[in-house]
Parts: C-alpha cells; structure tokens; sequence
C-alpha cells in the first residue's frame, strides 16, 4: 500500500499526530519522549515517507539552538580541566584502537559490509563509533535537571571536546581551511561582548528575548559558515560569548520550548535517513554489542582521573550512545568514496538503536547505582579530587536543598526568623560560589547522590526543604533520608497538583505547589499592607 500522500503538506497533521502518540505512549513506559520521535522516523520510513526540506529545516534549527543554549551555560574554565580534555582524547585514542581491532577482526567471519574491509575504512569507522550524542545527552541530563551537577558538566565538557575533534577532522577530511577571517571574526564577537550584554538587557522579558536569542544563535552559525567553519560551532561560541551574562539563563529557558519543538524534527529524521535491509541491520546490531567496550573505557578513564564511582558511572552512562557526529564523519567518508553508502545507514541504525536502550537506563540511572553501589565502588580511588568530596553540614539544623529563586527566599525567611542555622545545597559550583559571596552558608551536594546521603551528617538537622527542579529528584532525596531513619521534617515542592499529591502518598510531611503558593502569599502580602494603611488613617 502506497502511504506517500501522508508527505503533502495537507497532511501534517497525520504527522504531528503520530509524533505524539509515539511520544505519549514513550512516556507512559517511562522511557523519554525522544525514543518514541525516533521510532516515529522508522515507521513514517516503512511507510514510504521520504525526509523533506521543512524536517531538515527544523532539523538543523533544533541542533543550531541546542548548541547556543549549551554555550549559554557553560564555563569554559571547565575544559581545561584535566578530567575533561584527558578523558575525552585518550578515550577517543583507546575507542580508535579497540574498534579498529574488533572490526578488522570481524572482517575475517565473512559477515556483509565487513569482508576484506581496509585498514584505513576500519579506523575511520572506529573513529566515528568514538563519539556520543550531545543532542542525546543533552536531553536527558535536561529531563532529569542534572545539567548542572559534576556528573553533568563533566558529560557536557567531553562532548565539546569531542565535537573539537569532529571540526578539526571535517576541516582536514574536505580541505575545507578556515579563512584567515575567521580569528578576525571570534575576536570582534569577543569585543562586541559588552554590547551584546546592553541588547540582552533592553529587549526585556518576553518575545523580544526569543527573537533575539534566534539572531544570535543563527547569527553565530552563519558567520562561522562565511569563514569556512562549522556552523554549529558557531552557535556554540556564540552562545559562549554570551555566558555568564545576567540574563543568559532567561534567554536559555526562552528558548527551551523551541528547541525542544525543533528536535522533535532532528530525531524523526534519524528514522528516514536510516537505510534499512536485513544485513545493515544485523551489522548495526553488532556495532550495539560492542557498545559496552566503549563505556567501560569512559567509566575506567574518569575513575582513573580520581573521580568517585558514582561520577563515573552516572558520566559513562550518558555517553552510552553513538553519535549524529558518526553519521556526519560517515557521510563525509561517503562522499570521499572510503565508505559505502549501506555504512550510513548502519551508523544511523546503531545510533538509533543506543539511543532507545540508553533512554530508560539514564532514566533510571540512580537507582541502577543505588543497586550495584558496593560493587562499583570497589573500583573508585581512594585519592578523589576536592571538588568531588562530601562535605559536612557542621553546626546547621535546617537544610535547603535547591538554591535557584525560591530556595534562595526560603532560606533568607528561615534565617531571619531563626538565625544563622540555615544552610543551603545545591549542586552547582558557578550558584554557590555567588550565594557565599551575598553572605550566605552554602555547601556542593548532590541530592541524587547515594552516597552523598550515605556521609551527610544530619545529628543537629531537623527541619530539611526540598526545592529541586524536578519532583523526582525531591521524591529521590525524601527515599534516602527515610531509608537513613531521618526524623525531622521533611517538606517538598512541585509545579502541578498531581506532582504535590505524589510527594505527598509518598510521606512528605508537607508539600507545596509553588505557583499556588506564590499566588496565595502575594494575596496575603497585599492584605497584610492594606490592613496597616487602614489601621494608619
């Protein structure tokens, strides 16, 4: 049965509609909505879709926004940590070597696509097998809000420096050279910071912030492009330039819902572009099969660089996937004749495949750990770097735990009424290291962290807020304090009725739905100041 008339444009809405479904039902099997997006591109294929122009198109302004938005936050400091550019190129020297090897090896069994492979198809293979979804980590890390954990930021830093790799050897592999124009061009965006900053200021807080967040990331990309460059890293340094501005956070969660809106569009393409047949198939499940050789090298790697087990596993973890970069090596190599195309489509399979059996692992990340904790650990240097430690909550008997905008007010109220025995944690350096200077006592603390419950000191604790973005986290935390026999008061925060509800059936002492809260306190301030003018005339 021919399906291609679901392709005319008066027939989105069938699209849309399957996207969702797809999406939903992910969701409902607690898996993330993206697994369900790319099983939607292998039907839509089935059924005799082809990808067209509009998909591409939203395709590549969903990865251009992702890569400003990751530019937005991060703190380019982090990769000169060691734990960063060590990590990320010995792992891809060690990814080079092993595939290399296993694929020359398999070469040998006769399997299609694999017989009398060269050496020089086998490394430029293990090369693109080297490297890990940023668009896939990305998501998930933003899903669970542990971008900004250790874990987090570490998993974001090697994929940057993976996709430096990817750059220099596109750049290399077409002779594509990069105009002498383009240090001219970063070093006036470098100047033009400061201006930037003021237009980011005046456009205030609605539409005027999203426009101007598009112009910068497509501006970037664009200007990258005129000099020979790569435009996504464009919109990576872009986004750079303008981190650690006031208002770059805003403009990032401005822009979250069209990013999220654009990669629906990225993830279905996967699915169309992905050529199937049963031997790219069968070969794409071998590429799976071996996919643990490469995250056991990421875990060994990160422990080896003195970080604690639990860093180094939920880090591998979120790596564990192959990369949209590998199709892009692979469609180069394609078109320098070192690859058949059927090699695309295996990558694009692979690819695909990983990123659907990664989806419920990292959704379920902690609890694996919490599970396999003793054993892991056995494997954790007794010798951790300091930013990687536990620290003590000393004299402190009320914990709040999330210092974003209402843990910030809950702690100036609690330290107002009951002196200086408040303590704040939150699990981003850049925050904490603000809030220390305002004066306030803060400690780095993962709430999602096992073991960071296991060697919390909680003797002189007896009140704790819970105001984490995401309600699993507050639930996760609320799970270990009970399991550690915490008898103080435990209180939580959500965004909707049903997340309240949940923390309480799990048995908060009290939870709040901060909208309603904010309304109601707003009401209450409102009358309490009316009643004192009243009582003034």
């Amino acid at each position: 049965m021919d399906f291609t008339w679901i392709a005319a444009a008066d027939s989105y809405t069938i699209l849309v509609s399957l996207v969702f479904i797809l999406g939903f039902v992910a969701k409902q099997l607690g898996l993330p909505p993206l697994a369900g997006f790319l099983l939607g591109g292998f039907i839509m294929q089935a059924m005799g879709i082809e990808t067209f122009p509009a998909l591409n198109t939203l395709a590549d302004l969903g990865i251009t926004l992702l890569l400003f938005t990751i530019g937005l936050k991060l703190d380019l400091r982090s990769l000169a940590r060691p734990e960063i550019w060590g990590v990320s190129s010995l792992h891809v020297l060690m990814v080079v070597i092993s595939f290399t090897s296993l694929i020359s090896i398999v070469s040998y069994t006769g399997l299609p696509l694999l017989v009398d492979i060269n050496l020089q198809t086998a490394v430029l293979l293990g090369f693109a097998l080297s490297f890990s979804s940023t668009v896939f980590a990305v998501k998930v890390l933003e899903d669970k809000g542990e971008l900004k954990s250790n874990h987090g930021r570490i998993a974001i830093g090697i994929l940057i420096m993976q996709d430096i790799f990817a750059v220099v050897f596109l750049t290399i592999s077409t002779g594509k050279i990069p105009s002498p124009w383009a240090a001219v061009v970063l070093i006036v965006l470098i100047a033009l910071r400061p201006v930037f900053n003021q237009i980011i200021k005046r456009v205030g807080h609605g539409e005027l912030l999203v426009i101007t967040g598009f112009i910068f990331a497509m501006g970037g990309a664009s200007l990258f492009e005129q000099v020979n460059m790569k435009a996504d890293l464009g919109a990576l340094v872009m986004g750079m330039i303008l981190a650690r501005q006031a208002r770059s956070s805003e403009m990032a969660n401005a822009l979250l819902g069209f990013k999220d809106l654009f990669l629906i569009g990225f993830f279905l393409s996967i699915g169309l572009t992905a050529s199937m047949s049963l031997h790219v198939f069968a070969i794409a499940l071998l590429l799976v099969a071996i996919l643990p050789i490469k995250v056991l090298i990421y875990y060994w790697l990160i422990s080896m660089f003195r970080l604690r087990a639990r860093t180094s596993f939920l880090t591998s973890l979120s790596l564990a996937n192959y990369s949209e970069f590998g199709l892009i090596v692979g469609a180069i190599g394609y078109s320098q004749g070192w690859l058949s195309s059927d090699w695309l489509g295996v990558i694009a399979v692979a690819m695909a495949l990983t990123f659907i059996i990664a989806s419920p692992l990292n959704v379920a990340s902690h609890q694996l750990f919490a599970r396999m904790d003793k054993f892991i650990t056995r494997f954790q240097r007794e010798k951790r770097l300091s930013r990687d430690r536990i620290i003590s909550t000393g004299d402190a008997e009320i914990l709040v735990f999330g210092m974003g905008r209402i843990g910030t007010a809950a702690y100036e109220t609690l330290r107002e009424k009951h002196g200086d025995i408040v303590m704040g944690v939150d699990n981003d350096a850049v925050i904490l290291e603000k809030h220390k200077a305002e004066g306030r006592k803060v400690i780095l603390g993962d709430a999602t962290d096992v073991e960071f419950w296991e060697n919390l000191q909680l003797e002189k604790v007896r009140i704790i807020l819970l105001d984490m973005p995401k309600p699993e986290e507050n639930l996760f935390a609320f799970q270990q304090l009970d399991q550690n026999g915490f008898k103080g008061l435990v209180a939580g925060t959500a965004k909707y009725d049903d997340q309240v509800e949940m923390l309480k059936q799990a048995g908060l002492d009290a939870a709040f739905n901060i909208y309603a809260e904010a309304g109601a306190g707003f009401a209450n301030h409102v009358t309490e100041k009316l009643s004192e003018q009243n009582a003034s005339l």
